[in-house]
């Protein structure tokens, strides 16, 4: 087999993913992660469609089932907490809710990936990769800490904001997409009973204000919640280094709301898992160069907003490992193959995100807002075949190859 020393950039969800299928298929994969270890707390994440079957084929359905959060749905609420309007996923099935039936922790499904090939695949922790340099041998990486080494392939798995993008593509403002929006995710101590409800408290906008939700979701532990804020702000500029700043920008937006709000705004200051970033996608025309390909929110992010880039990420990692393995280590015939495979799967959900990714929690006026809660109580009136969100066909679009005839390596059992 050709090219088996593959470094992964990224030891989250699609980098471990691949990880484990390079490995079963008789690679060497390294993983590369910045965070000093696996991260811990982190915001919840939804399995959906296809992806569902490459955790059934790692093994790994009971522990997910285990460390699921149990939700029913997504609920907008008034400024007493009174429900105005309800999607219950029951409506859309297991794969097309707002909140899907396998949801769960970004970090526990991390932890639960890392723990199916620990011992068997090298990590390295606390390091990013800072120069790449290709050839037609091979792909020689330096390091901000460690020493320069020498690999067959490389593939980013390193989120929308990829170092190894901007090293062997360019620069990232050529490849991001604004949505034109704003998310911020924290957790928080919450004593509101949430029942398995993601609970959207939604102020419309106005002259000189626009539309905003504060949200919060269930999280596995009762007495803790996921805390969300939603909102545009056009020509908004902030450091992406400067958390204590990013928090500021969201205690401002959402100063004069009500509801639970200024409870848990008070806990922002000390929130140690707090997450900010404009809503974007990323568009490349490939996703190799080379001896480089990319893989999962730095290939082809589809926001953070849309409910299926876990699912991206997933389903992308098993196809692009099963190519390599089916083509004996060929990139250039595996990125092709793995490009066929994807890119009709992120074509849909990159339209889904830009059309209705939203989900309406950023209305422009209190009309808006009033059509948005019509439109959501007539929904469990209508046939299931006009009700879906989209996601539950998209998230099937991908057929898994089972790449038969390819041996698993003898220390990972399914």
């Amino acid at each position: 087999m050709e090219n088996r020393d593959i470094l992964v950039s990224g030891g989250g969800i699609a980098g471990a993913t691949l990880a484990y299928w390079l490995r079963r298929y008789g690679f060497r994969p390294t993983v590369v992660e910045r965070a000093p270890a696996p991260r811990t707390g982190g915001h919840s994440v939804d399995v959906r469609g296809t992806a569902r079957q490459v955790i059934e084929r790692m093994g790994l359905v009971e522990q997910v089932l285990d460390a699921r959060i149990r939700a029913r749905g997504m609920a907008f609420i008034d400024e007493t907490g009174k429900p105005v309007a309800r999607l219950d996923n029951d409506v859309f099935g297991p794969s097309g809710g707002p909140a899907a039936e396998w949801a769960l922790l970004r970090t526990d499904l991390a932890r639960i990936l890392h723990g199916a090939i620990r011992g068997d695949v090298e990590y390295v922790f606390g390091d990013a990769i800072t120069e790449v340099r290709q050839d037609e041998d091979g792909v020689t990486v330096a390091f901000e800490k460690g020493e320069s080494r020498r690999f067959d392939l490389l593939v980013g798995a390193d989120g929308v904001h990829s170092a190894v993008r901007r090293l062997t593509f360019g620069p990232e403002e050529r490849y991001l997409r604004d949505l034109g929006s704003y998310l911020a995710l924290f957790s928080v101590d919450s004593e509101v009973e949430l029942d398995g409800w993601q609970l959207m408290y939604t102020m419309p906008g106005g002259p000189g204000r626009s539309g905003r939700t504060a949200a919060l979701r269930p999280t596995a532990d009762p007495r803790k919640a996921l805390a969300g804020f939603f909102f545009r702000a056009p020509g908004l500029t902030f450091d992406p280094r400067d958390v204590t700043a990013q928090k500021r920008i969201v205690a401002r937006r959402f100063e004069d709301a009500g509801w639970e709000v200024p409870g848990v705004l008070a806990q922002i200051r000390d929130a140690s898992d707090f997450y900010f970033d404009r809503v974007e996608q990323v568009h490349l025309e490939s996703w190799s160069t080379g001896r480089t390909a990319l893989l999962g929110d730095a290939a082809y992010c589809a926001s953070p907003m849309s409910g299926i880039g876990t699912s991206l990420a997933l389903v992308g990692a098993y196809l692009l490992a099963g190519e390599l393995a089916g083509a004996d280590g060929d990139h250039r015939v595996a990125h092709r193959a793995y490009e066929r495979g994807m890119r009709e799967f992120v074509d849909h959900a990159q339209e889904f995100a830009r059309t209705s990714g939203d989900g309406g929690l950023m209305p422009d006026s209190p009309r808006r807002m009033w059509l948005r809660n019509q439109q959501v109580r007539i929904l469990p009136h209508l046939p299931r075949r006009l009700v879906g969100r989209g996601l539950e066909r998209i998230a099937d679009t991908v057929v898994l190859d089972a790449y038969a005839g390819l041996a698993p390596h003898p220390t990972i059992d399914s």
